[in-house]
């Protein structure tokens, strides 16, 4: 570090302090993402830089807003001595200034937005649900799907799924694209409650008519709590928030949309994570996913706090809903199979993208901090682009379609840097755990699940 002033080693140090305690207090070992998108498919359509710079401002003038008010909040607490003062001063402006510089610089140098077509650039106008879409990389996703299809955004609240509408809106037309040409529908669904899945459900029927056909499902959303958390929070019925909202939410809305779906060529996409096997990078940190022996729902029924029947682990909490999702994924394809049904299921890890919605009960400094250290310094964290292409490839590639269904997609860190070549090269089929592999626990948690949502374990 020799060449560097006393103000630039200690800014160097707080990025790498920061880096190393949100390893050790939390995985951060992800999904999710923004704006901006990248994929392998057979044609592109590309938006200028130009159109891109002058929509950086309009999407994140709001946000911004919000996020200084929340730099305001976190550094105003009273400093327990003029060092900590100092360094808790220069950790706000490190999150404050160069954020938006690496996140601006980091749109215009990825300025080449490309759309999932078919051949001899044919669009089939396609009905796409996409779950947890108002951040993250459901609405990176959704901002390349409404150039060419129908969407319709599920998101916690209505309000939030109208803003993501009005996000998409200002983008796209700063882009070029007219308003008129969008069809998105903006619904509320909120996971942590069976009425309002069931509500949402009736409502897509409705929209479809008794001709049209849901042709993707993205089961994207995702909570991780803070990992400091004791407390068990729970969904409506009273379930434990994590694995109710993770897995038993997007349970509970695959099985009622599954009769709307296109049997032939439809696509079901859940984003799970890395985390969810003890032996990767992520997975290896903390604590560690296992359903054990599924004694906690066993045992406990509704009222479990973890799945193993432990006591409640926010950290483990998260893990093991991703585990879920992995063995919920398999044993899907395996029922659709049976139903001789061509729908295809598989899932997914972008990757450590901590920029995003999942992680908004962690500290937000320390977060954006391990941002910077993790995908800028270190290069084993992606971009945001980079989740969200990986969501487009498995929803639209055509190749993804002609291959067996119920696979784990990933790649190693740092893949998103091999731009759009990667889908379908380094982004690719892996094994997930040992324990994701075992066919015995994906069929019973399917039962059990099933158990407690009240409904048959067979498949409609």
């Amino acid at each position: 570090m020799m060449g560097l002033k006393r103000n630039d080693h200690l800014n160097v140090c707080i990025v790498l302090i920061s880096f190393i305690l949100m390893i050790h207090h939390s995985s951060l070992m992800t999904s999710a993402a923004f704006f901006t998108t990248r994929s392998t498919i057979n044609s592109r359509k590309t938006l200028t830089r130009e159109s891109l710079i002058s929509s950086i401002g309009s999407i994140k003038s709001s946000s911004s807003k919000e996020e200084g008010k929340k730099e305001s909040l976190n550094t105003s607490e009273e400093p327990t001595d003029n060092v900590s003062a100092t360094r808790r001063s220069t950790l706000a402006k490190v999150a404050s200034l160069v954020i938006p510089t690496i996140s601006a610089v980091e749109l215009l140098l990825h300025a080449k937005i490309s759309l999932a077509m078919d051949e001899n650039d044919e669009v089939k106008k396609r009905i796409i649900i996409v779950t947890g879409c108002n951040s993250g990389i459901g609405l990176d996703a959704v901002m390349r799907f409404a150039q060419n299809h129908k969407v319709i955004l599920a998101c916690r609240t209505l309000e939030k799924a109208e803003n993501a509408v009005r996000q998409v809106q200002t983008s796209l037309s700063s882009a070029g694209t007219s308003v008129n040409d969008l069809d998105l529908i903006p619904l509320e669904c909120n996971l942590a409650s069976l009425k309002s899945i069931s509500t949402f459900a009736q409502g897509v029927a409705g929209l479809l008519g008794d001709t049209g056909k849901v042709d993707v499902l993205a089961l994207n959303a995702g909570l991780a709590r803070n990992v400091a958390s004791k407390d068990v929070l729970r969904t409506e019925e009273g379930f434990e928030l994590t694995i109710g909202t993770n897995h038993l939410g997007h349970f509970y809305l695959a099985n009622l949309l599954l009769p709307l779906m296109d049997k032939k060529s439809g696509r079901i996409v859940v984003t799970a994570s890395g985390v969810h096997d003890p032996e990767s990078p992520g997975g290896a940190q903390g604590s560690k996913a296992s359903l054990g022996d599924l004694s906690g729902l066993v045992e406990q029924g509704p009222f479990f706090e973890m799945v193993d029947g432990s006591k409640f682990d926010a950290d483990k909490a998260y893990k093991d809903s991703k585990l879920c999702n992995v063995l919920f994924t398999r044993e899907l394809q395996r029922k659709i199979n049976q139903k001789g049904y061509e729908i295809k299921a598989n899932c997914f890890n972008p990757g450590l993208i901590v920029g995003t919605g999942l992680f908004r009960d962690q500290n937000q400094i320390l977060t954006k901090v391990f941002d910077i250290a993790a995908t800028n310094l270190l290069k084993v964290g992606e971009n945001t682009h980079w989740g969200g292409g990986c969501l487009e490839y498995l929803c639209l590639d055509k190749g993804v379609g002609e291959v067996m269904g119920g696979q784990y997609y990933t790649s190693d860190p740092g893949s998103s840097k091999y731009g759009d070549a990667a889908y379908g090269n380094q982004f690719c089929v892996a094994q997930p755990s040992k324990e994701a592999r075992d066919d015995k626990k994906a069929k019973d948690l399917w039962r059990l699940s099933a158990q407690l949502l009240g409904m048959s374990p067979d498949m409609n």
